[in-house]
């Protein structure tokens, strides 16, 4: 995500944000526009869910939810009540993880209501950190489905490695055991698990491609399916090259795997720490 996003949206949300008895909250209406949501109804829905989650993690529904009620001005000096909810950061997080993770907005606020500060720099690179473990995880799920392609129309459980190694080498220009030395990462462990975010998309970008073409195509050989994956990740590496980028030459990037367990630290840290509406 751009930094200039980031830095909107972190304004927009903090706009919105209210503090009373130290305790910070956001109301529900504000926050459904935030988030993207339309229509009260179907925000609504997404709210039901984060309550049933606050009740999974063990805390009081009451504790992060309030109803309350306000009234807004309507046409000709008109004024009506409506129902609106208190939400405290807690809250507002749990709402972030119900929604849906590829609206641009929810993406930010599951990272900015996991952040107990409000420093910008730390927003971004916790949402940093999220964008890298998805894209790992979509590589994962990407490659499953190569998988299992292979295994359909060859019978062989290696030949995806072999397919998937000269897709690296057409990627990279190295093999891949020369890109693991190259950047100090155990034999025991993926190549991908220490790539920079841009590098795992293209790796998942031209995985997807394969996959769509070997069904497209209805490939059934090892050879033409390697041939198919070896040609897409060579055109993903011009495009990276068109673009001044080298992926061979981009730094390792942290253990996805200490990654991971951080962000989940941080997450049950947002449970402990959860402040509750008075």
């Amino acid at each position: 995500m751009k930094t200039e996003i980031v830095k909107s949206l972190t304004d927009s949300f903090e706009s919105k944000a209210h503090f009373t008895d130290d305790i910070e909250y956001w109301f529900a209406r504000d926050l459904q526009i935030l988030l993207g949501y339309t229509q009260w109804r179907n925000f609504e829905l997404v709210i039901e869910k984060a309550k049933i989650s606050c009740e999974t993690s063990n805390h009081a529904v009451s504790d992060h939810f309030a109803d309350v009620s306000k009234t807004i001005d309507m046409p000709k000096s008109a004024k009506k009540d409506i129902d609106d909810i208190m939400l405290t950061r807690f809250a507002c997080y749990l709402i972030a993880q119900n929604g849906d993770p590829r609206k641009e907005q929810i993406a930010f606020a599951q990272n900015y209501f996991a952040v107990q500060t409000r420093k910008f720099e730390l927003i971004e690179k916790r949402i940093n950190d999220w964008e890298r473990l998805m894209a790992r995880q979509k590589l994962s799920l990407s490659e499953k489905e190569l998988s299992k392609l292979i295994f359909e129309r060859i019978g062989n459980e290696k030949s995806f490695s072999t397919i998937r190694s000269r897709g690296d080498k057409a990627l990279f220009g190295f093999t891949t055991q020369q890109m693991k030395d190259k950047l100090n990462i155990p034999d025991n462990r993926p190549l991908a698990d220490f790539l920079p975010t841009i590098t795992i998309k293209a790796k998942d970008f031209a995985t997807e491609i394969t996959v769509f073409k070997t069904k497209e195509k209805n490939l059934n050989s090892e050879i033409v399916i390697s041939d198919e994956h070896l040609k897409n990740n060579k055109e993903v590496r011009n495009l990276l090259l068109r673009r001044g980028i080298k992926p061979e030459e981009l730094p390792a990037d942290e253990d996805i795997k200490k990654l991971e367990r951080r962000l989940n630290t941080e997450d049950k840290s947002i449970q402990k720490k959860s402040k509750r509406i008075k």
